[in-house]
């Protein structure tokens, strides 16, 4: 286990993920979901986390690992038609990760899901958290319009808004 990762979430406090993700911004980024889920049957997930616990830094977890365990937890694969797509952010690590439900991964190459994360890690680092989720909740749209274009029957089958974990 690296100590400068365990120390860089220790001192990593959450009132720090409401400073960069306010009020006025979750509303934005609310908006932003509701808005690219328009066109298109799949729907968008945003969370963010400040940092990792230490039981969970003890073992080691990944953003990724992390991930993947929230997309479950958030449900995001549970959708009509498997075409849930989680962004999540985890601030400590300044790591972004897409995870896509098996209707959306078979369609969008991991190296598009990538390319979407480094821009939004880019934003990110530049102090811009808003406007970095915007376009990569943007880019995400973008793609389950291409795959998945047309009237959504089922409506909004998770919640626009932000998850924030702390």
């Amino acid at each position: 286990m690296a100590l400068k990762r365990i120390l860089k979430h220790l001192w990593f406090p959450d009132w720090s993920l409401r400073r960069r993700f306010s009020g006025p911004a979750l509303q934005r980024i609310t908006a932003g979901i509701a808005e690219n889920e328009r066109g298109h049957s799949g729907e968008i997930c945003f969370a963010v986390e400040a940092s990792l616990s230490l039981d969970r830094l003890a073992r080691g977890q990944s953003a990724r690992a992390r991930g993947l365990e929230l997309f479950s937890l958030l449900r995001v694969w549970d959708t009509e038609h498997n075409n849930g797509v989680l962004i999540y952010l985890m601030l400590a690590d300044r790591d972004v990760e897409i995870l896509a439900d098996r209707g959306v991964a078979r369609l969008v190459p991991p190296e598009r899901w990538q390319a979407i994360c480094d821009r939004m890690e880019i934003e990110f680092r530049a102090g811009r958290f808003v406007e970095g989720a915007l376009a990569g909740i943007g880019e995400v749209g973008a793609e389950l319009r291409t795959h998945f274009a047309g009237e959504d029957r089922h409506g909004d089958e998770l919640p626009n808004e932000p998850h924030l974990l702390f």
